[in-house]
């Protein structure tokens, strides 16, 4: 999810979230919930570990802290996960206000959390040095990052360092001798590969900002993500696939899926590929392909706006054996995989910004101690999917509606000036462009432009107050 840094004038973006029916104060019952709680600790002492952080500039709920090591030909790797379901307990008030949220949400001026910020940012977060209850994964990986052997169990855990994602590639760019940042490194193009091997799609994109130097206009700007954003998702991805398959060997838990692609959505992929000079090598998937686009280049741009509607279905499905599937729950799922991962896929790694993480963890915990599955978690598993497809919708309404206000505010004073954009997407009635400075995406009035290519155009309309923006070829 990509987050907006923007200084515009505030009562815009609260009048926004009111709009979309965002709500940002929690409740008395579940501010006094927080205030007493005293989560019941683990037995295991695990804060010898030297576990580290890396999140994006200034974050504070942390939800991973990860050490690896080699071990043999492979790898050790163990992941610390926030424990959330040692404070929140089924059936409580802050239960039931995370229900109602689904995840954090971001707004450009602030974000709106799932949990409370004294836990969520503070009593529950792996910051540095705090030692803290989280389910410790130890993962055991071959020489090719295939896991070997996996376990997860409660433990007392303490980061020693909470690193930036800007900070680390430094690092690695500059030649550091940091042995756990090389093997994060290590680690993580071995599971990009392995990722390759299975189809898996890595979607290239811009992430917008909207920056404000001293008293001058906002200034739109994208970046693509940095090279160790990509290696340190593997972990977590690695950890979400090693828990579905612990889910699915146990007949219980919460799945993260997504249909197979269409073949013939990916012909046609092809075909636009061909036509806009982007290469397909024969034999190549789509994930391949995908994967390689630069989203700078007009051509690459354009592709990846069609590959995008391809990635259609996601969603989460509860899978329980034990149930009866004449009551009408999905007891025994056709669709186990997710097609952008190559394979079964959980969430279980962001407990403090999304509500099924804390329900797998507590499934997996359980399996892997050869425990039943708690009653409250187990009841809860089938209600979950509806709840966070609303989340989900809610968080696309407002991140949508955020951006387009953003470009909309930075362009008004600059309605009828020319600007170069690549055509990203063309038809009868319309067209869209993407300008690189500012990063803005927006329809453009002139149909059938040459898809893929780079043409003038003016800027027609910029209206704050309808969170428009609309260009004409020049």
């Amino acid at each position: 999810m990509s987050r907006l840094r923007v200084r515009v004038p505030e009562p815009s973006f609260a009048g926004l979230r009111a709009e979309l029916g965002v709500v940002e104060a929690f409740p008395p019952e579940v501010l006094a919930e927080v205030q007493g709680l005293r989560p019941a600790l683990p037995e295991h002492d695990a804060t010898a570990l030297p576990l580290l952080t890396v999140d994006p500039e200034g974050s504070r709920d942390l939800d991973q802290a990860v050490h690896l090591e080699r071990e043999g030909d492979g790898y050790r790797v163990r992941y610390a996960i926030a424990d959330v379901g040692a404070f929140v307990a089924v059936g409580s008030a802050l239960d039931a206000e995370a229900r109602r949220r689904g995840q954090t949400l971001y707004a450009p001026d602030v974000r709106v959390p799932l949990h409370p910020p004294a836990l969520s940012e503070g009593a529950a977060s792996l910051l540095p040095g705090q030692v803290r209850p989280a389910a410790l994964w130890d993962l055991h990986l071959d020489a090719r990052g295939e896991p070997r052997e996996v376990g997860v169990a409660r433990a007392l855990v303490r980061s020693t360092r909470q690193l930036t994602y800007a900070g680390v590639q430094a690092a690695l760019d500059g030649g550091t001798d940091d042995p756990q940042l090389l093997l994060l490194r290590e680690v993580g193009r071995l599971r990009q590969e392995r990722g390759a091997e299975r189809g898996a799609v890595r979607l290239p994109s811009l992430e917008q900002a909207v920056e404000q130097h001293g008293d001058g206009p906002p200034v739109l700007t994208a970046r693509a993500p940095l090279p160790v954003e990509g290696w340190n998702a593997e972990v977590s991805l690695l950890t979400g696939a090693v828990a579905a398959r612990l889910m699915l060997d146990g007949g219980v838990g919460l799945l993260r899926t997504m249909p197979p692609f269409d073949p013939a959505g990916v012909t046609a992929l092809r075909r636009s590929a061909l036509a806009l000079g982007v290469a397909w090598p024969e034999g190549a998937g789509y994930g391949e392909v995908v994967s390689r686009l630069d989203p700078y280049e007009p051509a690459h741009a354009a592709l990846l706006v069609l590959a995008t509607r391809l990635l259609r279905g996601a969603g989460y499905t509860a899978l329980d054996t034990s149930l009866d599937p004449s009551d009408g729950t999905a007891a025994d799922p056709a669709l186990t995989t997710h097609s952008a991962v190559g394979g079964p896929y959980a969430h279980v790694t962001a407990p403090l910004r999304r509500l099924v993480d804390r329900f797998a963890t507590e499934v997996c915990l359980a399996l892997a101690a050869g425990r039943p599955v708690p009653d409250g978690v187990r009841a809860a598993l089938p209600e979950l999917p509806a709840l966070m497809a609303a989340s989900d919708r809610r968080a696309g309404e407002l991140e949508r509606a955020a951006v387009d206000l953003a470009e909309a505010v930075v362009l008004a004073p600059r309605v009828g000036e020319r600007f170069r954009a690549a055509v990203v997407e063309s038809g009868p009635k319309r067209s869209t462009v993407q300008l690189r400075e500012p990063a803005v995406r927006a329809r453009c009035e002139t149909p059938d432009l040459p898809l893929g290519e780079e043409v003038d155009v003016v800027l027609v309309r910029a209206d704050p107050a309808a969170r428009a923006v609309v260009f004409a070829r020049a």
